[in-house]
């Protein structure tokens, strides 16, 4: 007995939150009840200062379970957080949470087998996007955030069926890390308040690293519920992108440079206009194209689930996600590679145990 409990590694689980009084208690009853052997985990749960009642929930089970830890963020950004978490960590296995999300019992445990199984520096789950409430303008942000149109080849988060235990891919969300990839790579770049898990699965790869996603073990996940929350994260997502390609040398995946290029056909043709008003013609074909093919994908994604009432709300959350993450990367290109702005801090290698 004595012999298999040394075999159970330890699990340091990282929670960045700020403000998340309402979905707070939900992720820690998941983790409360998971199957793995609760003696073997920590659960650190870094807090960016909340100022709901975030911080009073986390207190209360406290008082409950031990193995609970708060950790204070004044920093307040995410990756900021996690390097927090790794640094005040003990166990020889990082698993990173986020707030937004609902894990199965055995989310822990299969994700700690397959590390092993496949001798793997990263795995992760594949991600289910619901709706915060029954609403048409939440459920057509989840569906968007959900679909190829809206999001590409991101293979996590398009899994519907798969015949496939594993898949080896690029990045997965969240993820479970062998604490040694951090001694061997560094920790995440506080540079990039968005995009930090892609720069770092990046440079993991770059690295010799190997990231697999387990098709059959699913989060859900709660997506924005209003277009103006999702705007600014995908301007967020869009504005980092420029940054993330700039510190690894070379531009990652294709999928990341198609809204900046729909944004650039409808924008660089106005300011050609007084030369040629042929141009303005270019910006409405580009546009034309575009509401074409919305309309197009928001039917067929909408047939297939059988709620074509919310079509209009679909075709416009497919716009202001393209619109917002194109504008964010312009952005990011003007600031970071034109204007040369930015920290480049460097993240330490050496970890506390």
């Amino acid at each position: 007995m004595e012999e298999q409990n040394r075999k159970v590694l330890k699990v340091s689980i990282l929670l960045p939150c700020r403000n998340e009084e309402k979905f707070i208690s939900t992720v820690i009853e998941n983790i409360i009840h998971q199957d793995y052997d609760s003696s073997r985990i920590e659960f650190l749960i870094i807090d960016g200062m909340s100022d709901d009642g975030t911080r009073s929930v986390i207190e209360k089970y406290q008082k409950h379970f031990s193995f609970i830890h708060l950790v204070d963020n004044p920093n307040r950004t995410v990756p900021h957080a996690l390097n927090l978490g790794i640094k005040n960590s003990t166990g020889e296995i990082i698993v990173r949470m986020d707030a937004h999300a609902v894990y199965p019992p055995n989310y822990i445990s299969t994700l700690v087998y397959y590390l092993d199984k496949l001798g793997a520096d990263n795995v992760g789950a594949s991600v289910e996007t619901l709706p915060v409430k029954d609403a048409y303008v939440s459920n057509s942000i989840a569906i968007a955030m959900s679909s190829p149109f809206g999001v590409g080849n991101a293979t996590f988060r398009l899994v519907r069926k798969s015949s496939r235990e594993y898949v080896e891919v690029d990045t997965v969300p969240f993820g479970c890390y062998r604490r040694e990839v951090f001694d061997r790579i560094g920790l995440f770049d506080e540079d990039l308040t968005r995009n930090q898990d892609n720069e770092f699965n990046e440079r993991l790869k770059m690295n010799g690293g190997k990231i697999y996603l387990i098709p059959y073990l699913k989060v859900q996940y709660f997506a924005r519920d209003s277009y103006i929350k999702l705007f600014k994260m995908q301007f967020q997502y869009g504005y980092f992108g420029p940054l993330v390609d700039l510190k690894l040398k070379r531009p990652t995946r294709i999928r990341r440079y198609v809204p900046t290029i729909f944004v650039l056909s409808i924008i660089l043709p106005l300011f050609l206009i007084p030369v040629d008003t042929r141009f303005g013609l270019v910006s409405a074909i580009s546009l034309g194209l575009y509401i074409l093919a919305s309309a197009f994908f928001s039917l067929h994604e909408l047939y297939r689930r059988k709620n074509i009432s919310i079509f209009p709300f679909l075709a416009y959350a497919y716009l202001v996600s393209h619109i917002s993450y194109g504008v964010g990367y312009i952005t990011g290109v003007w600031d970071f590679l034109l204007k040369k702005k930015h920290l480049h801090k460097k993240v330490e290698v050496t970890l506390s145990r």
